[in-house]
């Protein structure tokens, strides 16, 4: 993926690559935040579909059981892209990775609430369309997430060396 990715940039004229380049993490953080909001869509509207054709639930259930597994799948393929590409973690060893997902999982919570509170208000009460809803949703939480990430998840350690020059510089 990471060839693939150079190979597309590569092609870009040279301002535009140094423009991405400096803003790398940001621009794969969108462009897999754009794949991730395509699994939350697609998981939904199958969950929407089931929910309506098996089932007697209302507006207000549909929306957030569908919201809650749309959630499951589309934090799952958000955390495999955001460790590989988009921070590029270096947590090691099954403790490491297991902090570190649970730390991405546990941000995820709270803007699945959030979600599920824009959902359950938006389309459940007061009716507004489930995709209209679903897209203002996702605006919100592709931004929180993102301050999520990069603040708790996956910031960057401190080396020996950019600890020393940080003490240098005091």
């Amino acid at each position: 993926m990471e060839k693939f990715i150079k190979a597309c940039v590569s092609i870009l004229p040279k301002p535009l690559q140094d423009i991405y380049y400096k803003y790398e993490d940001k621009w794969l953080y969108l462009v897999f935040g754009v794949l991730t909001t395509v699994v939350s869509f697609l998981t939904a509207g199958i969950a929407k579909k089931v929910l309506e054709n098996w089932g007697d639930f209302g507006n207000v259930a549909i929306a957030q059981i569908s919201t809650v597994f749309s959630w499951v799948c589309a934090v799952t393929f958000a955390y495999l892209t955001n460790r590989v590409w988009v921070f590029k973690s270096e947590a090691k060893g099954a403790k490491a990775l297991a902090a570190e997902a649970a730390s991405f999982y546990g941000g995820r919570v709270f803007t699945l609430l959030v979600e599920w509170l824009m959902m359950t208000v938006g389309n459940g009460i007061i009716g507004i369309n489930y995709w209209v809803t679903k897209i203002v949703a996702n605006v919100v939480v592709l931004i929180l997430n993102y301050v999520i990430s990069k603040i708790f998840v996956f910031k960057k350690k401190d080396t020996p060396q950019t600890a020393a020059a940080d003490d240098s510089n005091n």
